[in-house]
């Protein structure tokens, strides 16, 4: 039986936040293989990024609130055995979406057991461990949902999409980490945000997101699918102000980047990025 701090750590409600990167990928296949699509969103969502999130957090040991749990459990031995076996699980099933996409998989878990490994550590240098989590939770998973998920395998690779997704976990990651600096300090981890200090994330997050949308609006134009990109800011005004105003009340009074406005910011923005993907995914394929 599984226990209940084997389950709070780890955070299913968390893969929420990671999955716009799935919707936005399909959104941009040309013709869909439904049963290996469905097969992926399972893989990615139930099983790997759970299994890294606990891992992570059997590694760590938290104390202080981590993302999407405010009290954090403290993790059992049954924490990491069970982390093992998800991986395993996923890596054995998605030989029935390709050869190649096992491939890319394995290489996801052992860049998210490098990132937490207390022998290796990359999460503690803060360029290092940054683009580990953008390269392989944005450009990688764009690659896997999009080409495995495709009807047909000769497809471009679409250089502009998988930048973008990068950048789109880069500008969301360093606000996950803007209330733990302390926490981190204490853990001899030096995150990106910590180097950047609390007004700089925001900025520098502010700036990442700029680059995407650029990237997209580049995209959707050598498409002529510029409607497509009117759609997405729509949906995305919610957050901007929201953004805005969280960035004015850090600016008078640093201590207003605390868990509660962190999760709040993850609830909407990965709500309207959500719902944005998927509205674009409906009108490709079905408008």
């Amino acid at each position: 039986m599984l226990q209940p701090s084997t389950i709070q750590l780890l955070r299913f409600p968390f893969s929420y936040f990671l999955m716009p990167v799935y919707w936005f990928a399909l959104s941009f296949v040309p013709a869909i293989n439904w049963p290996k699509a469905i097969l992926i969103f399972i893989l990615l969502h139930v099983l790997l990024y759970p299994s890294s999130n606990g891992y992570n957090s059997y590694m760590d040991r938290d104390e202080g609130s981590i993302g999407g749990v405010a009290k954090p459990m403290q993790p059992t031995r049954q924490l990491f055995y069970v982390t093992v076996w998800m991986d395993v699980a996923a890596f054995l099933l998605s030989f029935l979406v390709s050869p190649w996409f096992a491939v890319a998989l394995g290489c996801y878990i052992l860049c998210s057991r490098a990132y937490s490994n207390r022998r290796i550590r990359l999460k503690r240098f803060p360029v290092t461990g940054y683009l580990t989590v953008i390269l392989n939770q944005g450009a990688l998973v764009f690659c896997m949902v999009y080409y495995g998920s495709a009807a047909k395998s000769d497809l471009p690779f679409p250089w502009i999409p998988a930048i973008t997704a990068a950048f789109l976990i880069g500008g969301f990651y360093p606000i996950t980490q803007v209330y733990q600096h302390e926490a981190d300090a204490k853990d001899q981890v030096t995150t990106l945000s910590m180097k950047l200090g609390r007004r700089g994330t925001f900025l520098f997050c502010a700036g990442m997101y700029a680059i995407a949308f650029g990237l997209l609006f580049v995209h959707y134009q050598q498409q002529q699918q510029l409607r497509h990109f009117v759609i997405l800011q729509l949906f995305f005004i919610p957050v901007v102000l929201f953004f805005i105003r969280w960035l004015i009340q850090v600016w008078k009074d640093a201590s207003r980047a605390d868990f509660k406005r962190t999760m709040q910011m993850n609830i909407l923005a990965g709500t309207c990025t959500n719902m944005a993907f998927i509205v674009l995914l409906i009108l490709h394929h079905f408008g």
